[in-house]
């Protein structure tokens, strides 16, 4: 045992005559004498059978811990929920999915909290589950590390879920038969891990690697491999070390290390969710950040990766050939990283890098900066009367850089997909899907079954799509989300109507619908918010809390004023 005691909080609850009611109930879990003076480590789990993305956490929480007792700490278990985005998608359920980023978020926070942990792993596994970890290490602020479940292996021919979801729409339009989509769904997903692509959970995780929370290429490693096994192994040993050293989450996440998250996902061509998971992280560290900071770094930063959805390759291809440390390195020499921002190594995002390789001769994943995918950001914000308080374009240029289109609306995502599939949707036409917002949903859902059918039914370079909602990081093609202010409160989106002309510009970065000011006023005169079948539960409180997406739709409540007021 160490000279100095560590356990800043384990002590309080386990120290003392007093206390020996909370040490009777620990020894009933394995504890022994000697682990009552070692610090208590927290393995916080995302394992369920809900969803392949967190199938084999429970393994990978059962090394962790046995790190942290090597290590001089003890380690203990406890779980939390996941909701699959997957499985969920284009159904009432998926009204959870984000909402469960929150109820993760506090479920963390209450148990470590509660138990005294002394220091936090938390593994995470697929899309909301990640980002509610690294929240839950912002509120409680005391060291932790951050460790990636993993990607998927690629399925038979490169497949993934996303295939899937195209296949559907392949089938509406003729292109495919119902024999070849039953062959596709199932190969598309061979195994425990998230889905293969640059979609939200792999964009999760490189964003929290080039944070600082998580170790060296935590983000590229398939979940089936002894590379992740090792992983857990170091940040357990990590851990022990920031709690030695007294780092803490909040002297790791600067407002430099956000700018050095958002620089990596512009970087790798990620997920729009990464906009609103980072603002929600950014709003726990109380840190000021917003969406202008998105559009300032994206105006230096190119797109390098050729990753999908809109590009050719899967995690696995970019884990091949290094991962994303050598790009990080890249970004650091070119002047777009904040090398002297600390890690959860305990080391310089500088020093960590110092002696990474460049990634080899003849790989094109990622490409150089005289050969760019896109020159600056294909993550646009996007302002207008449609969106006075912004929106979020996914834009890589391969759609083009503007779309012109007579709006066709619909008020739920199943209305906009089945208007799809049965062909009321027309080439040309701007789809907006309304009262999909945080709070119209309420949960705000992913956008990827309308998406996937309109790729599927080859119209992805012929429509575009808007929406308060979001999409999941497989969409791809024109598409606008997280619309703000959003329907269900009165935004200008609940105004349009079938037939109006939008415009979307991603080099003026506009978004404006060609009605005068006169009429949307007659039209807000006229406007009444439909109808919810929420009442109660979860999604209720939800709605009741969440704010704005613009502002990461989170639920924290105003700071405790500590002066007393009048009532």
């Amino acid at each position: 045992m160490r000279d100095k005691d560590l356990r800043r909080y384990s002590r309080i609850v386990v120290d003392g005559m007093e206390q020996a009611p909370s040490r009777a109930m620990l020894r009933a879990v394995g504890f022994t004498e000697d682990d009552f003076k070692r610090p208590q480590i927290g393995i916080a789990s995302t394992w369920s059978m809900v969803t392949p993305c967190n199938m084999h956490i429970r393994e990978l929480a059962a090394e962790a811990a046995s790190a942290a007792d090597r290590a001089g700490g003890k380690g203990v278990i406890f779980n939390t929920i996941s909701v699959s985005d997957g499985i969920s998608m284009g159904t009432p359920g998926m009204r959870y999915s984000l909402v469960s980023r929150e109820i993760i978020a506090d479920s963390i926070e209450a148990v470590t909290a509660a138990e005294g942990f002394d220091g936090l792993v938390a593994i995470g596994g697929c899309d909301k589950n990640m980002p509610a970890c690294v929240m839950a290490m912002a509120r409680l602020n005391r060291p932790a590390v951050f460790v990636y479940g993993g990607t998927i292996k690629p399925g038979v021919k490169g497949r993934d879920i996303v295939s899937v979801f195209e296949a559907v729409g392949a089938v509406s339009g003729g292109k495919m038969s119902q024999v070849q989509l039953l062959e596709i769904e199932k190969t598309a997903i061979p195994g425990p891990g998230a889905c293969g692509g640059m979609y939200t959970a792999n964009t999760m995780a490189c964003a929290i690697e080039a944070l600082g929370m998580s170790l060296a290429n935590s983000s590229a490693q398939e979940a089936v491999s002894s590379q992740k096994v090792d992983d857990c192994h170091r940040a357990s040993a990590a851990v022990m070390r920031l709690i030695e050293l007294d780092i803490k989450p909040l002297d790791i996440m600067t407002r430099k290390a956000f700018e050095n998250a958002i620089a990596v996902v512009i970087a790798l061509g990620g997920s729009t969710n990464a906009v609103l998971h980072l603002l929600a992280i950014a709003r726990e560290c109380e840190v000021d950040l917003s969406l202008d900071d998105f559009t300032r770094i994206g105006a230096r930063t190119p797109v390098l990766a050729d990753l999908k959805p809109s590009g050719k390759y899967l995690m696995s291809e970019l884990i091949e050939i290094g991962g994303i440390q050598p790009l990080m390195k890249r970004l650091l020499d070119r002047g777009l990283m904040h090398g002297d921002c600390l890690t959860v190594s305990g080391k310089s995002l500088a020093d960590n890098l110092s002696g990474v390789a460049d990634y080899p001769q003849g790989q094109d994943v990622v490409r150089s900066f005289a050969d760019p995918i896109k020159a600056d950001s294909h993550l646009t914000i996007l302002y207008g009367n449609v969106a006075p308080d912004g929106a979020v374009a996914k834009i890589t240029g391969k759609e083009g850089l503007s779309f012109e289109g007579r709006a066709r609306v619909f008020h739920s995502e199943e209305e906009a997909l089945q208007g799809i599939l049965d062909d009321v949707v027309k080439p040309g036409e701007v789809i907006v899907v309304r009262y999909e917002g945080p709070k119209g949903g309420p949960g705000m859902r992913e956008m990827l079954s309308p998406t996937a059918a309109i790729v599927g039914k080859g119209l992805g370079s012929d429509v575009a799509l808007i929406t308060d909602g979001r999409f999941s990081g497989g969409s791809h093609g024109f598409v606008v989300g997280h619309v703000s202010p959003e329907a269900a409160v009165g935004g200008p989106i609940a105004l349009i109507e079938d037939g109006d002309k939008i415009t979307i510009d991603a080099q003026t970065r506009l978004i404006s619908v060609d009605v005068s000011e006169v009429d949307m006023e007659n039209r807000r005169k006229k406007w009444r918010r439909p109808p919810s079948s929420v009442r109660t539960g979860a999604l209720a409180k939800y709605r009741a809390e969440v704010s704005s997406a613009s502002d990461g739709a989170v639920t924290m409540p105003p700071a405790w004023d500590d002066e007393p007021h009048n009532t």
